[in-house]
């Protein structure tokens, strides 16, 4: 956890991972690909958190070793803990951020991950208001869990270096950025 001259705490969530908080100092924040971050909050509890998950999954965990890095066990545990914190589920309020087309020619991961994130949202009843889901860009995404807001800046396509088949991400500037409130 990193600590701003402000303040503020940032909280990196990584693969496979959620957090909750109900500090109006922290900044909860990831790097997104294919993967799928799903932030929700509880307005009236000011409480929110966020996960980052990679594929669907299934509702059988037990038929796979990293169940944790699967949207429907990491949408529970987020949800559950949420409640722990004095939120109510008819209260819940989702962005989702992510989903890209990240490697042409291969199964589009991202598109499964943003169409789970949106059918688990309608079939528990939260509401969506809204994030950014899709394209071929990554994007960084930082989110403010008592607030609600959240903002994402996209990255660079990946591209070719100096070695053959080697592919890095790169930040552009913050004209791609935007904030959802």
């Amino acid at each position: 956890m990193k600590t701003d001259v402000a303040g503020e705490r940032r909280i990196h969530v990584i693969q496979g991972e959620f957090r909750v908080a109900d500090d109006p100092n922290v900044m909860l924040t990831t790097i997104l690909g294919s993967c799928v971050a799903a932030c929700l909050r509880d307005p009236d509890a000011q409480v929110g958190g966020m996960n980052h998950f990679l594929l669907p999954g299934s509702d059988d965990r037990s038929k796979h070793r990293q169940a944790e890095s699967y949207g429907v066990h990491l949408m529970e545990l987020l949800v559950n803990d949420l409640l722990r914190h004095g939120a109510r589920r008819d209260r819940l309020v989702a962005k989702l951020f992510g989903g890209a087309a990240t490697t042409q020619g291969l199964c589009d991961v991202g598109a499964l991950n943003d169409q789970f994130a949106e059918r688990f949202l309608r079939h528990e009843g939260i509401a969506y208001a809204g994030g950014s889901l899709g394209g071929d860009r990554g994007r960084r995404v930082q989110f403010w869990p008592t607030s609600g807001r959240a903002r994402q800046a996209a990255l660079r396509k990946y591209e070719e270096t100096a070695q053959p088949n080697v592919n890095v991400p790169i930040l552009t500037s913050s004209a791609g950025d935007f904030e959802l409130f």
